[in-house]
């Protein structure tokens, strides 16, 4: 079934010079030298692009897509972890006065605490109420901005370390498409927290000599399947604390600009987290929810150890549904349990579970760091998918066109899906006005070849400029409103996740040679999480084709931060899109 995948794809060749390109950049080699080292551990300094040699601050490393650079200094770390251990000790005493207060005479604190009293108190919240269930800082769910370095924080932001909470970290399950091990290592004290990191590895040389490079007691890698060309390209993360689960969906990879610390770049991150079941009853009474049973499908095919993904229904999952959690998992897909489950078929599975699928008008505003070769096609599949179409739809629309006959079905039409789709990149003129100007675009991708080509919807375009000032966006996103007439309240959705705009990303459905049964085929592993918003009440539709406005927008606030400014700016060829080989 996987062997003639990569041919069912259009656009395969003009995404493949985009992924070598992309991670030629990413490890600091020449984009335009004819193969890439997948193992070098340092960027040559005379081939290093300016975007990403100055990627980040002077004073940490440059980042890698590839982990076999991780190698530790057995003696410095030993050195290191006795030195934290002294510095424990000297706090376990100073802090002995304060630990004798009796719960009665401490701050008592509701379950939305604010990240500053949560990094103060490590995360766990104590409480002097009978139960002994712990109050959790987003047992909800929330969305939040990356905090960035120089940015005043308004409440909507959150710092990596305010994420991990090292000091409280038992076990971390990390994932990323570039990583800076260094700086990892430094968020995580690592004689407390065990790791297991899902990485992309070149070959099984290169897995072993990744493993043989690291202290195994301590970490262990999954090292997901790669049908053919793709990025292992999901950011999942969980973290497992002494009596709850955080698991974080951010849009950014680990690394220092993805998180803030350079100033330049922001992303996204979901958080939500789960309590420990108290009794073996409770855990064995609890009904999974669809999050979760997507959530434990996507990780047992990228290979981490089973018996770790079974720990997790030591978790109540309850307050996960009323989340989606969609991802892509690379390679073919032919079964219909396994095509509908992923991409964007999975993408319309989870808003027909949320109860969010109406095939009223919908307006669909899309961010994103990275385009590919994109069609009406692709866009026709994720307008469809949002409405809660499993993926047919546009399949079959689609084949009827090649076979010449007669096409009817609402967004079929191209001028319909320019009038409710906008995708925000940003322009030439807003990376030069941007705090590190072109060198802070580094892994911001698009080329002039793919604006230029005929098929490529040009109008569907719109200018991404941060709502804080002068700073980039790593993130990616949807915005779903439904706009059309009909009766019921209008249903508002979002997407939070590592998925660009691309076939790579969200797949494509074609028809299966031999069995002539639907396939779905995607290059990459991404996941993210669908979120209802609150209803409003129904408006007349706009004639106003140029951008949604803020007050329709307005709908999220309270559950995702907006993190572009609108009404926004069109790209032509006045105002070009950010291209990142020629710009």
């Amino acid at each position: 079934m996987a062997e003639n995948w990569a041919a069912d794809i259009n656009g395969d060749e003009g995404e493949d010079e985009a992924l070598r390109i992309a991670i030629a950049l990413s490890l600091g080699q020449d984009p335009t030298s004819a193969s890439i080292d997948l193992t070098q551990d340092e960027p040559t300094p005379e081939k290093t692009p300016e975007p990403a040699r100055n990627e980040v601050l002077a004073s940490a490393p440059a980042p890698m897509s590839s982990l076999s650079a991780l190698g530790l200094d057995r003696k410095k770390m030993e050195e290191e972890r006795l030195a934290r251990a002294n510095k424990r000790k000297a706090a376990e005493l100073d802090s002995t006065a304060a630990e004798t207060v009796r719960p009665q005479q401490r701050q008592k604190m509701s379950e939305h605490v604010p990240e500053r009293q949560t990094a103060i108190r490590g995360g766990l919240i104590t409480t002097s109420e009978p139960s002994t269930a712990p109050l959790l800082p987003f047992p909800k769910g929330v969305v939040r901005k990356t905090w960035v370095y120089g940015q005043p924080r308004l409440g909507d932001d959150i710092k990596i370390e305010e994420v991990l909470q090292k000091d409280k970290l038992e076990i971390a399950v990390l994932s990323s498409f570039q990583w800076d091990e260094q700086w990892m290592l430094s968020k995580i004290d690592i004689d407390r927290t065990k790791m297991y990191l899902v990485a992309f590895a070149n070959n099984e040389a290169q897995k072993e000599e990744i493993r043989n490079n690291v202290p195994q007691n301590r970490i262990r890698f999954c090292f997901p399947k790669m049908s053919g060309p793709g990025s292992m390209h999901s950011k999942l993360q969980l973290l497992k604390y002494s009596n709850y689960l955080r698991i974080a969906v951010p849009t950014g990879n680990l690394i220092p600009y993805d998180w803030g610390e350079t100033g330049v770049m922001e992303n996204m991150v979901f958080i939500i987290d789960l309590p420990i079941f108290e009794t073996d009853e409770q855990r064995k009474a609890q009904k999974l929810t669809l999050f979760a049973e997507d959530l434990f499908y996507f990780l047992s095919a990228q290979g981490l150890d089973e018996k770790l993904i079974s720990s997790l229904q030591k978790y109540d999952f309850s307050e996960t549904s009323r989340y989606g959690f969609v991802h892509s998992i690379a390679g073919s897909h032919s079964s219909e349990e396994s095509w509908r489950r992923t991409g964007y078929c999975g993408l319309g599975r989870a808003v027909s579970a949320l109860g969010l699928a109406s095939e009223r008008e919908i307006e669909l505003d899309i961010v994103t760091a990275s385009i590919g070769a994109v069609t009406y096609d692709l866009l026709r599949g994720l307008y469809f998918a949002c409405q809660g179409d499993s993926g047919l739809k546009e399949y079959q629309l689609r084949t009827a066109g090649r076979k010449g006959k007669s096409i009817s079905g609402g967004c079929n039409d191209t001028e319909m899906l320019d009038k409710h789709i906008r995708v925000y990149f940003p322009s030439l003129q807003t990376v030069k006005e941007s705090r590190r100007g072109k060198d802070g675009a580094g892994t911001i991708c698009f080329t002039s070849k793919w604006w230029s080509a005929e098929s490529f919807p040009r109008k569907i375009l719109w200018d991404c400029q941060s709502t804080r000032m002068g700073v980039l966006m790593h993130s990616k996103l949807m915005f779903i409103r439904q706009s059309g007439s009909g009766s019921g309240r209008n249903k508002n959705f979002a997407y939070v996740g590592s998925a660009n705009l691309s076939e790579s990303a969200w797949g494509r459905l074609v028809k299966e040679r031999g069995t002539g049964n639907p396939k779905l085929t995607c290059r990459n592993w991404e996941c993210g999480v669908v979120m209802e918003a609150p209803s409003r009440p129904k408006k007349a539709a706009s004639n106003d084709s140029s951008t949604s406005s803020v007050e329709d927008m307005g709908v999220f606030a309270g559950q995702v931060p907006l993190p572009m400014k609108i009404p926004s700016t069109p790209l032509d060829q006045d105002r070009t899109p950010w291209f990142y080989m020629d710009g």
